[in-house]
């Protein structure tokens, strides 16, 4: 096993570990829904509390910092801030659009990674990696079909949260190679459990145990999406594998169908095509230039 894992090139681990990422931020999202009419900052305080248990576990038993080095603070400061936002501006536009418009606009972070990324990391754009990421969003837009009459401010704070998300992926890619990944873990959970705590006290509202076990297993996934994410971005440039953080759509169709017996359309079996078809080009791509390489 670890022979195959040390042939693995590091592109390759980052896609193996973003395509688990999204698995588990579909999960997790399964159970924020099921955990039914609970206030936002609520959902948001658990899912948080597990990874920042977690993750303090791993620190201890590495022996790693807590709070990484002092020249790295204010990295970490960042991509703290601009993921807890993200997180909040997500959740805001959940609750307040039709879901699958929701989930469309947070999925344009990865576009916006890409983009970041070219601004902020100086990482080139190839032409045919710009041609898979506007396949994969057209693929998407298939498999969600958003409704255009929406109100505006909430669609603006949800577009506002995929654009923070993709900045703290961004500041992930450079804290990659900085520090550990359970520091970094450890040090957004903590930012955003102490950030949002004081606005879940004020709109606590009393969970029956079915619910508190749905919040406590979406923290749990939500930690494998977020350690997932975080190593993806260690092992890889961004514009290599964001395109397959859009297979978190069709984890959560095949979700739909086995737990809430929702089936896909016509529309969205295309738009499954047209995602899988351009994974499939970028994936084939990258094994050439590791053989190049």
């Amino acid at each position: 096993m670890n022979s195959i894992k040390n042939n693995m090139s590091d592109r390759t681990k980052g896609i193996v570990c973003i395509i688990i990422s999204a698995f588990g931020f579909a999960m997790m999202s399964t159970f924020v829904k099921l955990s039914g009419d609970l206030p936002t900052f609520q959902k948001t305080f658990f899912r948080n509390l597990v990874s920042c248990i977690v993750a303090f576990i791993m620190v201890v038993k590495a022996n790693e910092s807590f709070f990484g080095k002092k020249e790295n603070r204010k990295l970490l400061n960042l991509r703290a801030t601009f993921g807890t936002l993200g997180i909040m501006l997500n959740f805001y536009s959940i609750d307040k659009l039709v879901l699958s418009d929701a989930n469309m606009i947070n999925k344009l972070s990865p576009f916006f990674v890409i983009i970041f990324s070219a601004i902020f990391l100086k990482e080139r754009i190839k032409t045919n990696q710009m041609v898979a990421i506007g396949l994969a969003f057209m693929g998407a837009l298939f498999i969600i079909k958003p409704e255009l009459n929406l109100d505006i401010i909430p669609a603006l704070i949800g577009l506002g949260g995929a654009i923070f998300a993709a900045i703290a992926y961004t500041y992930l890619r450079v804290l990659g190679g900085r520090e550990k990944g359970s520091t970094i873990v450890f040090y957004f959970s903590l930012f955003s459990l102490v950030v949002i705590f004081p606005f879940m006290i004020v709109s606590y509202k009393s969970m029956s145990t079915i619910q508190f076990i749905y919040l406590m297993l979406a923290g749990t996934f939500a930690t494998i999406g977020q350690f997932g994410i975080t190593w993806a971005y260690k092992y890889a440039p961004a514009k290599d594998i964001s395109i397959f953080d859009y297979s978190n759509i069709i984890f959560s169709a095949i979700i739909s169908i086995v737990l809430f017996n929702v089936f896909p359309d016509k529309f969205s079996i295309i738009g499954y095509f047209i995602i899988f078809g351009a994974s499939f080009y970028i994936f084939m791509n990258n094994k050439k230039l590791d053989k190049i390489g």
